[in-house]
């Protein structure tokens, strides 16, 4: 089935007029009539009573007509969308994140590459670092950003962005929201609530189990939003990255003597072509200034 015989099909449904359908579509009588027949015997059956003065769809002309008009629109629609992005006037962007990088990092940027393009289709991917590798493996994803991705592949382009610590989080309403300075001993009263969708939640264990602070016994957290609806009911406290959001109802501060860090990675794919919107994103990444919002 070619494009141009449902055409002239959907012009002479229209019309009703075979000759009147031909000068529509800019083609002779004799084609359309010829690329209507195709289609006809394509489809098994007579579309067209060929009466006067004006023709009539048949049976299977009635019921194949909306299909017909619904696939050629896709298709129209289809030429019109890839016209656009070849001009510029519509820029995609699919970027792949960990559950621990905060999207905030991104909207500066966005809201630039926004004045740039008449329309700007995004898709984000949210994963943990095994995840985010594989959407950019698979072609998912142009960019990842992760403090670090736990994929071994060659291909993989590794930018660094910035380095950040990492600070205890606790309720106002707990012990230490007084404390001027906290100390490791502070931590050992307290219950930990544990990051498992943190890339570094492993080190920061072991880090603080170096100095005897009971980490395994911390309750279990797979997302941001539990994590500090629980921080602000006080049922525990945590180690967050110094670019994670907190409401004004917690308090964050540094731990004397636990040195936990991170670095924030812009990843992509070596050889791989990008999106013009990829690529400047991309560019306005690496040439940020990072260090008033990571501390």
């Amino acid at each position: 089935m070619e494009m141009h015989q449902v055409r002239y099909f959907l012009a002479v449904a229209q019309l009703l007029n075979f000759t009147r359908a031909a000068e529509d579509c800019n083609v002779t009588q004799p084609s359309l009539t010829r690329a209507i027949k195709q289609l006809e015997a394509e489809l098994g059956g007579d579309l067209f009573r060929r009466e006067r003065p004006a023709a009539q769809l048949t049976e299977l002309g009635q019921r194949m007509h909306p299909l017909l008009k619904q696939c050629y629109d896709a298709a129209a629609g289809a030429r019109s969308l890839a016209s656009s992005f070849r001009s510029g006037e519509i820029g995609a962007l699919r970027v792949a994140l960990t559950h621990s990088i905060d999207l905030a990092l991104l909207i500066p940027h966005l809201n630039e590459i926004k004045r740039q393009f008449n329309r700007l289709e995004l898709r984000f991917l949210r994963g943990s670092s095994r995840e985010v590798g594989e959407f950019l493996k698979k072609g998912e994803a142009e960019l990842g950003i992760a403090a670090e991705i736990d994929e071994a592949w060659d291909r993989l382009d590794v930018w660094p962005l910035f380095t950040e610590p990492f600070e205890l989080v606790v309720s106002k309403e707990n012990r230490l929201a007084e404390c001027s300075s906290i100390e490791l001993d502070d931590l050992r009263a307290e219950q930990m609530l544990v990051r498992n969708y943190c890339e570094h939640a492993k080190r920061i264990g072991a880090s603080l189990r170096e100095h005897g602070i009971d980490f395994d016994r911390g309750h279990e957290i797979s997302s941001e939003r539990d994590l500090i609806e629980l921080i602000e009911a006080d049922i525990g406290v945590a180690m967050l990255p110094h670019t994670s959001p907190v409401p004004d109802s917690l308090k964050r501060t540094a731990v004397s003597g636990l040195d936990a860090r991170r670095t924030v990675n812009l990843y992509g794919v070596a050889g791989r072509q990008r999106t013009a919107v990829a690529n400047a994103v991309m560019r306005m990444l690496r040439g940020a200034d990072w260090r008033p919002i990571a501390g």
